[in-house]
């Protein structure tokens, strides 16, 4: 994984942390030198669950938190929840986010046709948050290709890259150094409102997985040197 110094990295928040996926980029992140908080609805569940990361990681590099505690404490706040807790999740921590970052790795799926594309009524999940939580905090979209089956083993290579929206350009360039240090590649793939594409190919590639009898199919760019 990349190398970076201590002392110019942010704190981060991961809200749902205590899932699959919230938990594996929490770990590569914390072994990459960043302050990681775990945050989920319940603080003992958050506290339970960064001993457990702790332990898997060898050593004390994780805290937990209430998710508002979390989100008021940390410079980026990382939104790793499935879509039918998105709003109530953001309403829960909307007052500590002005001014900073809110990566959201959501992706809007429609229980029991995961494999098929779903676009709700505000076009994306990245979207959405954007309208509900207004100019003051910049939204970037990523991470919603990204299999959390991939991620589980903080030391393993994730062969695939990682596609990164938002209109912030200082905001998608912190959110594509997190992706370096969680051991992939970053693209920037433009506006917020490309986060409509970036989230549909979620259900595509759930299809694939089924399909071809596979765990954890990505996607790579290709022609980028």
């Amino acid at each position: 994984m990349t190398e970076h110094n201590a002392s110019t990295l942010m704190s981060v928040a991961v809200l749902g942390g205590t899932g699959k996926e919230g938990s594996g980029l929490a770990m590569r992140w914390a072994l990459n030198g960043y302050r990681v908080i775990i945050g989920s609805r319940s603080e003992e569940k958050a506290v339970t669950r960064a001993a457990e990361l702790n332990e898997v990681l060898g050593g004390d590099y994780l805290i937990g938190m209430a998710n508002a505690d979390a989100a008021r404490e940390a410079a980026i706040v990382v939104l790793s929840v499935p879509y039918s807790a998105h709003k109530a999740t953001l309403d829960g921590v909307k007052d500590y986010l002005s001014g900073k970052v809110l990566v959201d790795l959501t992706v809007p799926l429609n229980p029991p046709h995961v494999d098929t594309v779903f676009i709700p009524e505000g076009k994306s999940a990245a979207l959405e948050a954007q309208a509900y939580l207004g100019d003051e905090v910049r939204v970037v979209a990523a991470f919603q290709n990204v299999s959390a089956a991939k991620l589980k083993d903080p030391q393993a290579i994730v062969a695939c890259d990682v596609l990164v929206c938002g209109d912030d350009a200082e905001a998608k360039a912190d959110v594509i150094r997190l992706v370096e240090a969680a051991g992939m590649r970053g693209i920037d793939a433009g506006a917020l409102a490309n986060a409509v594409a970036v989230e549909a190919l979620t259900p595509v590639l759930i299809y694939i997985n089924k399909t071809y009898k596979v765990k954890g199919a990505g996607i790579h760019i290709t022609g980028i040197e």
